[in-house]
């Protein structure tokens, strides 16, 4: 049995939902309920109520009741009504109306499952300072008010969000010259690492050349051992600390491809000759397998070749008995070339496959052990798929080896470019990525930090397409898009917004839509040719 009410009301036109959104924000500060919560109550209460009664005509019953330490709205229907209907129906399968989806957001609980009502729920919790009396009493008291009272507080909720709002963009373009200032000290502290680093490296693998050299005194069996072994630990460190660069640079998108056409016939042969185990009782063998015709490759070789010779190397490391085999060949249809390294190894359990990808992660075990990796080999060769455009992914089989896979798009002669492309969004990691991803696609990406900047770069020097962000600081993708249909040189771009959580791109004006997660290559290829025929 329910407890007498705090406070009802009966809520039949656009009057009496101001007066039930004003009851609710007093009936939540009365039980101690935040600012903010109160808005949320009297948000929620307005929304259903525009639904309910102004959209659908009902004559609805509000009852504002105490359950614990939660306020719940009870909103009772006629059964007769056809708007009720859908309410009393299970949530999966069915939308529910816009109203009751809003309030479901600001509240923390929105219940549907008896018939003809409809219950707003909002956790109290530890800030209620009075009982059911104490609160009922403070509600009886309230002097009477109009809707033009109502409106006059409503604006003042807003003036207050907005200032919230405006102390959140401020509070958030701090934190972004911070984390700017942190990027320019860390480049000049990678900066001052390569100059520090690899000088004394160079100047030891050197006298290790002149020790070793033919004009060096003789050395017995022993010291020639011990200064090949400096001279091998000292290559070791400097290829560590190219790779902690490139590593660097790829992660503030600094590591530029220099893409040419690749013979992947001579490179996977000098891979074989160079990494062929030596040892006389060797139980691996490597081998390759170029598809006939050869594909055409076009990518930074020195690049690729680090991340095959990575990959071969890891097989190799890891594989006691078998065969390791690096094959080549295109997938039409991907326009991609394809670079697929298996081996028969010991292979890598499903809960590091993703991790194996993370700076220094090391997979447990004694093979570990007798490597001795760095750890950051994996991600160092992902780094440099991702800054030519492509991906590498892994799959294995404990006990049974690993197949790691290499994919490249196609040269840009085999790929409809792009001649200029904008990419607006205020995170500088996913501009970076994006424009990887665009290699070989566009010839030319502008980007822009902000909805303003974007709009400076078009009107300046219009683009074939914009790849939009919906929430940036100050101008945001929605009113930029707004801006961009008033003027008759931008409306003619093609638009793909991105964004966190999926929207409706119809809404917005854009051409396409696409999200921001999980984002790869083909897919936004895909989404730009969509964008473009639109416009054709």
């Amino acid at each position: 049995m329910r407890a007498a009410p705090l406070a009802t009301i009966r809520v039949r036109d656009d009057h009496d939902v101001f007066a039930m959104r004003r009851m609710g924000r007093e009936v939540a500060a009365a039980a101690g309920m935040s600012e903010q919560d109160q808005i949320r109550v009297a948000t929620a209460l307005s929304e259903v109520g525009r639904e309910l009664v102004i959209d659908g005509g009902a004559d609805v019953r509000v009852d504002f009741l105490l359950d614990a330490d939660d306020l719940v709205i009870s909103l009772t229907l006629p059964l007769t009504l056809p708007l009720a209907l859908p309410l009393t129906l299970p949530s999966g399968g069915h939308d529910r109306a816009e109203g009751v989806t809003m309030a479901a957001r600001l509240m923390d609980a929105v219940e549907t499952d008896r018939p003809g009502e409809l219950l707003l729920r909002k956790r109290i919790g530890a800030t209620r300072s009075r009982s059911a009396e104490q609160i009922r009493a403070a509600v009886e008291e309230l002097p009477p008010g109009s809707a033009l009272d109502e409106l006059r507080q409503q604006n003042r909720e807003l003036a207050s969000t907005l200032e919230a709002v405006r102390l959140l963009y401020a509070e958030l373009a701090e934190k972004s010259r911070q984390l700017q200032q942190t990027g320019e000290t860390k480049d000049r502290f990678w900066a001052t690492v390569s100059h520090e680093l690899r000088t004394p490296l160079h100047s030891i693998i050197g006298l290790v050349g002149l020790l070793t050299g033919p004009c060096a005194s003789p050395l017995n069996a022993e010291q020639g051992h011990q200064v090949q072994l400096i001279g091998s630990s000292a290559r070791t460190l400097l290829d560590l600390v190219s790779e902690l660069l490139d590593l660097a640079k790829a992660e503030s998108g600094r590591l530029e491809p220099q893409p040419a056409e690749v013979d992947v016939v001579a490179l996977a042969e000098w891979l074989r000759l160079t990494l062929t185990p030596t040892s006389g009782d060797a139980r691996v063998e490597l081998t390759v397998h170029v598809a006939q015709p050869p594909p055409a490759v076009w990518a930074d070789e020195a690049m690729l070749t680090r991340i095959l010779r990575n990959l071969l190397a890891n097989g190799l490391k890891f594989t006691e008995d078998g065969e390791v085999r690096l094959a080549i060949a295109d997938d039409p249809a991907t326009s991609e070339t394809v670079f697929t390294v298996t081996d028969t190894g010991i292979g890598i359990p499903a809960e590091h496959l993703d991790l194996v990808f993370e700076n220094f992660h090391q997979v447990p075990g004694p093979a570990q052990v007798r490597g001795r990796g760095t750890g950051l080999g994996l991600p160092y060769a992902r780094e440099l798929a991702e800054a030519m455009g492509g991906t590498l992914t892994l799959t294995s089989t404990p006990g049974r080896g690993v197949t790691a896979t290499l994919r490249l798009p196609h040269s840009s002669h085999d790929v409809p470019m792009v001649r200029r492309v904008l990419v607006a969004d205020d995170d500088p990691a996913f501009r970076a990525r994006v424009r990887r991803m665009l290699t070989g696609f566009a010839a030319h990406v502008d980007e822009a930090p902000d909805g303003t900047a974007a709009l400076a770069v078009m009107r300046s020097a219009p683009p074939d397409l914009a790849l939009l962000d919906l929430l940036m600081p100050g101008l945001d993708g929605v009113a930029l898009l707004r801006l961009m249909t008033e003027d008759e040189r931008l409306r003619a771009i093609p638009v793909i917004v991105m964004a966190v959580s999926p929207v409706d791109g119809h809404a917005f004006e854009a051409d396409v839509t696409l999200g921001k997660h999980d984002l790869r290559r083909d897919v936004l290829l895909d989404a730009i040719r969509q964008a473009m025929k639109r416009h054709r």
